[in-house]
């Protein structure tokens, strides 16, 4: 993506930790030699940078993907930024926001353990494992119906991108005026873009 220096972030762990903070992705490829987009959470193996799912097993998605380059978008908080806010002359709308961009390698993981291990990671990592959280029987027919329902993948990431655009081209004073605005909004994402803004 076009990152302007301003707004460029580049340590892996922060990229990695902003991923798995907004886990559910775009993934993109060609297929059919057009761009094809599944929207589906990602897992982020912390240690490695690579990306771990599943998409259904009818989606044509996957069918041409194994060892083929795809493109994982993260998504984060965004806003609208008026130009009134500035206080200025000359000035023009624009958007806030925060994105993540991982690019690797496809690899089908066709084994039925590696299927089964994705499933119960995926399970682990959004429902918890407290007090009334659901748990899946593995060894159950029903499970075994999800797993042959579905693939299982590993996205190898070669590179990750982050763009944190908020404001940072603006004089501090007009920067201000922005985060104070969203802050004051009514709009759950324009506040989590101020919060961002202060945190510098």
């Amino acid at each position: 993506m076009y990152i302007p220096r301003a707004f460029e972030r580049t340590d892996p762990d922060e990229l990695c930790a902003f991923a798995a903070a907004h886990p559910f992705a775009v993934l993109v490829s060609a297929h059919n030699g057009e761009p094809f987009a599944t929207h589906l959470p990602l897992l982020v193996e912390r240690d490695t940078g690579a990306l771990v799912g599943h998409m259904a097993r009818a989606n044509p998605h996957w069918t041409e993907l194994d060892g083929k380059p795809v493109l994982a978008i993260f998504s984060g908080p965004h806003a609208y930024v008026s130009p009134t806010w500035y206080e200025a002359e000359n000035v023009v709308p624009t958007w806030n926001y925060v994105a993540v961009h991982a690019t690797g390698t496809f690899r089908v993981l066709a084994d039925e353990a590696d299927a089964v291990r994705v499933l119960l990671a995926t399970v682990r990592a959004y429902e918890g494992s407290g007090e009334g959280a659901w748990a899946p029987d593995a060894e159950g027919a029903f499970f075994r119906g999800l797993v042959n329902g579905i693939v299982a993948f590993r996205v190898e990431a070669a590179r990750w991108e982050g763009k944190w655009k908020l404001s940072q081209n603006q004089p501090p004073e007009r920067r201000e005026k922005v985060r104070a605005a969203l802050a004051a909004s009514t709009s759950a994402e324009a506040r989590a873009v101020a919060r961002l803004m202060g945190e510098g």
